[in-house]
């Protein structure tokens, strides 16, 4: 039998040891939103440095399937992580830019109506002026210990007040819709309709010293849910230097599925300038060589059948700061150009142009930022979305993307006290695309 000496300095330990029972509690009462929440790439790299996990724990966490059960492993762990755990997570959540988290917790902390001796106080880690009675939901806006760098690297800005990915549901299209457009657009019944590719880039290492894309896990959730419900069948590549991107976008490319199905899709997630996106090791990719790798000559399989892109990346550093509007006539837009006729002698073969059958849509005009909300994921990936997941029944590509314009033209930043209150951001799309493009969700071919 343990001594009465040995048993008190085994309970002293385990005081020292543990979690205090509040800050246990604050995590308790808010599990299921943290779990729902977290956004792990870089609050694991922050608990790491900190000594809060060992990398046994971080591979441990990182091995759970999904990323709800990655945060629901780490929430089990960081209780039993010794008394500075909680400050320790909850100063990663600030440097993570995932303050609505960390004041949801301390909200928490503050409603326990328990007294702490000082080295138990939040404030003894935190910051001193923070604010316990601040709203959940804050401002999405650059760190207030980090100033925003004007030049190509400051890309996509946090700014609007919104929350929460959005749920997927996408209307089918009908028999009698399909039956009355079929004939003039594009062949798509194969199943799948296509192979999609998206590639998402968030947590960047290289000298150019790019910003954690926080939200971006959102919009790489979102399209992949997306593009399944269209019937695609989706490949994911995650966090790619710029030669891992050129070499598995050259690779998916080739894949022998793209000769038995209709068309493709290729996403690109990352930070960017005009004419390319960068690889999480801060080198360029240049979009044209994206596009040269499917065009008609080096993607025989997907010749004559359409392909689309969708860029969410910056193509420069001028934030659109817009204009008020002023009362006038609108005006009617111009007539199309008249059509003409070559009377060529039919070849023996046909010929195409290196380059057909494409539409790529752009967060962003060139030279401007793209917008993203840290919570939500960027403003063109969730409008792209919207448009979509409602219209695809009844709408082809071409007039989705002109929708798209639409609620990115409406949308402006909320940043109050900012040089980006208010900001703007208009989104566009360019296309070599011959016929119409209905996607045609849910019809299956007789």
């Amino acid at each position: 039998m343990l001594s009465l000496r040995v048993c008190l300095f085994v309970c002293r330990m385990l005081g020292v040891c543990g979690m205090h029972p509040d800050h246990q509690e604050a995590l308790k009462k808010n599990r299921v939103v943290l779990a729902k929440q977290l956004l792990l790439s870089e609050l694991l790299e922050h608990l790491l440095e900190k000594d809060i996990i060992t990398l046994e724990m971080r591979e441990h966490i990182q091995a759970k399937v999904g990323s709800f059960s990655q945060n629901v492993e780490l929430l089990s762990l960081l209780p039993k992580r010794g008394p500075h755990a909680f400050d320790a997570f909850c100063v990663a959540l600030r440097e993570t830019k995932q303050d609505h988290l960390e004041e949801l917790l301390l909200k928490t902390l503050s409603g326990l109506h328990r007294v702490h001796p000082p080295e138990w106080s939040p404030r003894h880690v935190l910051s001193c002026d923070y604010n316990l009675n601040l709203p959940l939901l804050v401002h999405e806006t650059c760190s207030p210990h980090k100033q925003p760098r004007l030049s190509a690297d400051t890309v996509e800005r946090p700014l609007d007040d919104r929350d929460g990915p959005p749920c997927l549901q996408v209307k089918p299209c009908t028999p009698e819709f399909y039956q009355t457009h079929c004939q003039l657009a594009y062949r798509l019944q194969s199943r799948p309709r296509g192979l999609a590719l998206v590639l998402s880039n968030v947590h960047f290492t290289g000298e150019k010293d790019l910003d954690f894309r926080s939200g971006g896990d959102v919009d790489h959730s979102t399209l992949v849910a997306l593009f399944k419900l269209l019937g695609y069948q989706v490949h994911v590549l995650l966090d790619q230097t710029a030669q891992e991107m050129q070499e598995k976008l050259q690779d998916f490319a080739q894949l022998p599925t793209h000769r038995v199905t209709d068309s493709c899709i290729v996403a690109l997630l990352s930070h960017g300038v005009e004419g390319g996106i960068y690889g999480v090791d801060g080198k360029l990719l240049q979009l044209q060589e994206v596009f040269r790798l499917f065009d008609n000559a080096n993607c025989p399989s997907l010749q004559n059948k359409p392909k689309m892109f969708f860029i969410q990346a910056c193509r420069g550093d001028e934030t659109d700061r817009g204009v008020d509007q002023q009362d006038g006539k609108t005006h009617a837009p111009s007539p199309g150009c008249e059509e003409s006729y070559a009377g060529e002698e039919e070849l023996l073969k046909t010929r195409l142009p290196t380059r057909s059958d494409m539409i790529c849509g752009y967060a962003c005009l060139r030279g401007t930022a793209a917008m993203r909300n840290t919570k939500r994921g960027s403003w063109y990936v969730e409008a792209l979305t919207q448009v979509f997941s409602e219209r695809a029944c009844d709408m082809h590509v071409a007039d989705m993307l002109v929708r798209v314009n639409a609620l990115i033209k409406e949308r402006e930043g909320y940043a109050p006290g900012t040089e980006f209150h208010r900001c703007k951001e208009m989104s566009e799309y360019c296309s070599t695309l011959c016929r119409h493009l209905y996607l045609f969700p849910g019809h299956l071919p007789t």
